[in-house]
Formats: structure tokens, C-alpha cells, sequence
């Protein structure tokens, strides 16, 4: 930050970003593009550390990644063409952001311990401060935001 005292220019720490660190990716589905989008978060997760000097413990960075791998995986495995991972964060949140070509709304199961699958966005339900689906000109967004704590 910078203060100004009688009209000189006072550096009084170091400046925090004002905008929230954003980066996209766009993957075709093929083999391999869930392992890269949990790889682009991790460095997303990294860069988050250095210009935000955002506290993310590991418990954190995990809830980030299980969040992207499960939102990634559902418009892998649903939708019948490429998806976007859109990533947002700051020292409070990341807001982590999945667009898909189909228009289907992805269903949360009730909870069901002798189910064998479909886990997947009650867990990111779970973990997530918040999560919104909605219908886009495209097919879908589903939008899930993570709150960071530090171990």
C-alpha cells in the first residue's frame, strides 16, 4: 500500500492485488484432460500463493482439486463435446467454474451410502461454500466456490 503524508508518496507495505487472479482452460475430453486440468489447478492453486500470498494449506489445495477433478469428470463424461475450466481466486475464495456443451442439469442423488457411484456433486456440495448450475446459450455452467482455510 502507499499512503500519502503532505503531499510525499509513503510506501507502507507491500501492494495486494486488485483484481482476482483468472486463468481458463479448454480441454477436448480426450484421454488425459482430467489429469490436466487438475495439473492447471495446482499451478493455479501455486500462483494464488505468490501473488495473493494466499494461506492454503494442503487440506485446502485437496478441496480445490477434488472440487475441479469431480466438476471436470461430470462434463467429461455428460456432454457430447469440449468444456472450459474457468479458475478465480483471491486470498478468500476460489471460485472454480466448468462450462459444458450439454444442456442437462447435473442431478444431486440423495445421499446413499449403498449406492455405488454418482458421489460426485454431493461432495462438491460438501466442500464448496457454494454451487450454482444454470442453462447457458451453450449447454451448461456449474459454478462451485471454495472457500480457503489454511491447515
Amino acid at each position: 500500500m502507499i499512503d500519502q503524508v503532505g503531499g510525499a508518496v509513503v510506501p507502507t507495505g507491500f501492494d495486494v492485488p486488485v483484481e482476482p487472479l483468472r486463468r481458463a482452460a479448454h480441454y477436448s475430453g480426450e484421454p488425459g484432460c482430467i489429469a490436466e486440468a487438475r495439473s492447471f489447478a495446482a499451478h493455479f492453486v501455486a500462483r494464488l500463493r505468490t501473488e495473493w500470498c494466499a494461506e492454503i494449506g494442503s487440506r485446502g489445495e485437496d478441496e480445490i482439486l477434488l472440487v475441479v477433478s469431480e466438476l471436470v469428470t461430470n462434463a467429461d463424461r455428460h456432454s457430447n463435446g469440449p468444456y472450459i475450466l474457468e479458475l478465480e481466486g483471491t486470498d478468500a475464495t476460489v471460485t472454480v467454474r466448468v462450462y459444458d456443451s450439454s444442456a442437462a442439469l447435473p442431478r444431486r442423488f440423495p445421499r446413499d451410502p449403498q449406492r455405488v457411484g454418482r458421489h460426485g456433486l454431493e461432495i462438491v456440495y460438501v466442500v464448496a461454500e457454494r454451487v450454482t448450475v444454470e442453462r447457458v446459450p451453450v449447454g451448461k455452467r456449474v459454478c462451485a466456490v471454495v472457500r480457503l482455510r489454511g491447515d
